[in-house]
Order: C-alpha cells, then structure tokens, then sequence
C-alpha cells in the first residue's frame, strides 16, 4: 500500500485472525502470503470510496489514500459500510476513523481503531445508524 500501519492495528493482526463481529462487522488484514490479495482488495475498495467521496456532500471533502489526509479502509460490514482510517502525514499513530455509510451519512471518531471497535462493542460509543455490536465473533479467517 505503500504506508505504514497503525501499531493498535498491527497488533490486533499479530494477535488475532480475521473476523466478524455480530454478523456485521468484518475485520480484515493482510495475512502472510495473502498481502498481495488483500492489497487488490483495498485497491478496489478504494475505488468504491471514491466514488462516495465524490457523490458525498460534505463540508470537508473526503478523498481516497493516497491522497494526503485520504480514506484507507481497514474494515467493512455487510451493509455495505466502510470502515476507514483518514491518514495523516504526520503518520499513522495519528491517523482517526471515519465511517462511511452507504446511505451517504458519514463519522468520523477522534481515535485509533482498536479503541473505535471496543468503544462500539461496549456501548460508549452512540452507534449513529449503525447497528448495536455485540462482542460475538460469528467469522473467523484465516
């Protein structure tokens, strides 16, 4: 891809295989071997996103990575949501989450990965249009 990667996600995918949360949400990463899938992958995700970007009225316009400040997803759900980190040039220990909707809404959340998906599986975090996530993984990858 071409970056870094935050080390909250990097140890998540050290630590755990790809899955699913509560037949929602679906955690992906690169697994060795498998990187340059996972890569093709992003990239036609990218695609779908910046199509979104365009059509989203929005007062900041979103852009997909790798424009500076753009769109890289790290997650998705079978809604048709993305998942995205928006990067940062400082680096990806700066990088927040934004969720893009389908339906066109998008949030953004001022933290890191991890901490966005404990927020939401514990009920901190208002889910907005999203469902509640309960802490059931119902797929697991390899």
């Amino acid at each position: 891809m071409g970056t870094a990667l935050p080390a909250d996600y990097k140890l998540l995918c050290e630590h755990y295989p790809r899955f699913e949360l509560s037949d929602f949400l679906r955690v992906s990463h690169p697994v060795p071997g498998d990187e340059v899938a996972w890569v093709h992958g992003t990239h036609e995700q990218l695609e779908t996103i910046a199509e979104w970007c365009e059509d989203a009225d929005l007062a900041v316009p979103m852009h997909p990575y790798p424009v500076p400040g753009g769109l890289l997803p790290w997650a998705t759900c079978n809604q048709g949501d993305f998942f995205l980190w928006t990067t940062n040039p400082a680096g990806p220990e700066d990088w927040t989450v934004t969720v893009a909707s389908r339906n066109g809404d998008w949030w953004h959340y001022t933290g890191g990965a991890v901490q966005f998906l404990a927020d939401l599986i514990s009920g901190v975090l208002e889910p907005w249009a999203l469902p509640r996530v309960r802490p059931e993984i119902t797929w697991v990858g390899r």
